[in-house]
C-alpha cells in the first residue's frame, strides 16, 4: 500500500491541472461578473457546469485505496461556493457528487458523494455569511481543511464494513486534507491577486481620468487666464511696446495690461501675486479687474493704486497679496509718471548716454493693509529709450547649479540688445532666461514687457 506522504505527492500533482484551468478560470469576464456579484443565469451556470467539471476531473486524478479514492474532488464545488454563493457551489458539488455516486463503486460512495455535495453547500452558505464576499486566504485554507476532515468523518460513520472504513479514512486523511487545503491556498492567492488587481486597475483608471478630468479642467482655465491678457498690442505714434507671459504652471499670478485713460494717455501695468497656479490665477483676475476699474479715465497714478488697494485687502481675506508697478504713459509729452508697489524695478535705458537706471519708488504689495503710501514719480523719455518692465521669474530662473539669473545679466541683455524693436528685446531675454535654466524646470511665472520710444 502507497505510504501516506506518496499520496500526498501524487495529489498534489494532480491538482496542478485543477489549477492551472481554475486560473484560466479567473482571467474570463464571466468570472469578473461573478466576483462583481453580477449573477445571473448565463454566469451561474458556467460556474456550476465549470467547477462541477473539475470536480469529477478530481476524482479521476485520485489514488484508490481499498475501493476508495483519495482525491480532490470537493475542491471545485467548494470553490464555487466561495465565489458564488449556495446556488453555484450546490449546482457544482451534485455534479461532482452524482457523477461519484452513480459511477463509481466503493465502500465509500455514499459518504463521499454526499461530502462533495455538503462541501459546494456549506461554501455557499460561509459566502452568505460573509456578506457575499470571498472570505480570503486564511478563512479559505482552513474551511478546506475542515470540509475534508469532515468528509472522513462522514466516512467512519456511513461506510461499512467499519474495520475498513477505519482503514481506509487512516490512509487518506491527512493526503486529502492537506492536498485539498493545498489546493485552497493556491486558489485562494489568484483570487486575492485579482481582487488586488482589480482594485489597482480601477483606482489607476480613476486616478487617470481624475488627471484627464483635472487637466481639462486646467486647460479651460489656461483659456480663460488667457483672455484676461490683452489680446494684442497697442498701436501707439511714437512707441514701440509688446509683452509676454509663461506661466509656471497651466495658469499662474503674473499679468500686465493696457489700461486706456485718455486720448494722450495710456495706462501700464505688470503684477506678480503671491503663490501660483489657480488660486494666484483667481487673485490674478480679481487684482486685474479692480485695477482696469479704477485706472480708467484717471490720470493720477498713486490714487488709482491706493484706491485699488482698499477693494483688494477687502477681498484679500486668504493673505494672498500683488507686487505691482503702475505707470500713466503721457504719449504726447513722452513722459511718464508712476508707483512701485513692491514690486522688480523696471530699467530704464537711456539711449543719449547709454546708461541704465532703476525705476524705484517707495511703496508696499497691495492686498497686506487697508491704506497704503505710495511715492510717485516721473521720468522724461527720448527717441531710443528702453524700458524693460519684468517680474522675479526672469530675475530669479535657476540653473543645475543652484545659480539665479539675476539682474546683472539682465542689465547686459539690454545693453546688448536695446538697438532691436521691443518684440526682439522681449524674445532675446525669454531665450537667454530658458536656455540659462536648461533642464531646470520653471520654478515661477515669466512676464516681460519692453517699452521703447521710437
Amino acid at each position: 500500500m502507497t505510504i501516506p506522504v506518496e499520496l500526498l505527492l501524487d495529489l498534489a500533482e494532480k491538482i496542478c491541472v485543477i489549477l492551472v484551468i481554475a486560473y484560466l478560470i479567473t482571467r474570463t469576464k464571466i468570472f469578473h461578473e461573478v466576483l462583481d456579484r453580477k449573477f445571473n443565469i448565463k454566469n451561474m451556470v458556467f460556474i456550476i457546469l465549470v467547477f462541477g467539471a473539475l470536480s469529477i476531473f478530481g476524482t479521476y486524478s485520485g489514488i484508490t485505496i481499498n475501493g476508495a479514492m483519495g482525491n480532490v474532488r470537493d475542491l471545485g464545488p467548494m470553490i464555487a461556493g466561495l465565489v458564488g454563493g449556495p446556488v453555484a457551489g450546490l449546482g457544482a458539488g451534485l455534479i461532482g457528487g452524482l457523477y461519484r455516486y452513480f459511477f463509481l463503486g466503493g465502500i465509500t460512495t455514499f459518504p463521499c458523494s454526499l461530502s462533495t455535495v455538503l462541501a459546494g453547500l456549506f461554501a455557499g452558505i460561509i459566502y452568505i455569511l460573509n456578506k457575499r464576499k470571498f472570505i480570503g486566504i486564511i478563512g479559505a485554507v482552513l474551511f478546506a481543511a475542515s470540509m475534508e476532515a469532515f468528509h472522513m468523518i462522514l466516512v467512519l460513520l456511513l461506510a461499512k464494513p467499519y474495520p475498513e472504513a477505519f482503514v481506509i479514512a487512516q490512509e487518506l486523511s491527512m493526503p486529502m486534507i492537506v492536498s485539498n487545503a493545498l489546493g485552497m491556498l493556491i486558489f485562494a492567492y489568484f483570487i486575492t491577486n485579482l481582487s488586488k488587481e482589480r482594485k489597482t486597475t480601477k483606482e489607476r483608471d480613476e486616478y487617470f481620468d481624475e488627471l484627464q478630468r483635472k487637466k481639462y479642467e486646467l486647460e479651460i482655465a489656461h483659456e480663460i487666464q488667457e483672455s484676461f491678457l490683452p489680446q494684442e498690442m497697442p498701436n501707439l505714434d511714437g512707441y514701440d511696446i509688446f509683452a509676454i507671459n509663461l506661466p509656471a504652471k497651466e495658469v499662474g499670478g503674473d499679468f500686465y495690461d493696457f489700461i486706456p485713460i485718455s486720448k494722450d494717455k495710456i495706462g501700464v501695468t505688470i503684477a506678480d501675486v503671491s503663490g501660483k497656479s489657480v488660486p494666484a490665477a483667481l487673485f490674478m483676475a480679481v487684482s486685474r479687474t479692480i485695477l482696469r476699474a479704477k485706472a480708467m479715465g484717471n490720470s493720477n497714478a498713486a490714487e488709482v493704486i491706493k484706491d485699488a488697494n482698499k477693494l483688494i485687502a477687502e477681498d484679500s481675506d486668504t493673505g494672498m497679496f500683488v507686487t505691482l508697478f503702475y505707470a500713466i504713459l503721457d504719449l504726447k509729452n513722452k513722459t511718464m509718471e508712476y508707483v512701485n508697489a513692491g514690486h522688480n524695478n523696471p530699467v530704464l535705458f537711456i539711449r543719449k548716454t547709454e546708461t541704465m537706471e532703476c525705476l524705484n519708488a517707495k511703496g508696499i504689495a497691495l492686498g497686506a493693509i487697508d491704506t497704503i503710501e505710495l511715492e510717485e514719480k516721473q521720468i522724461d523719455l527720448e527717441s531710443g529709450d528702453v524700458i524693460v518692465f519684468y517680474t522675479d521669474g526672469v530675475t530669479e530662473a535657476m540653473n543645475d547649479k543652484e545659480e539665479f539669473f539675476g539682474q546683472k545679466r539682465l542689465y547686459k541683455l539690454i545693453r546688448s540688445y536695446y538697438n532691436l524693436s521691443a518684440e526682439d528685446i522681449v524674445n532675446k531675454i525669454k531665450e537667454e532666461v530658458i536656455s540659462f535654466s536648461q533642464n531646470q524646470s520653471q520654478f515661477d511665472d515669466i512676464t516681460l514687457m519692453v517699452i521703447k520710444v521710437n
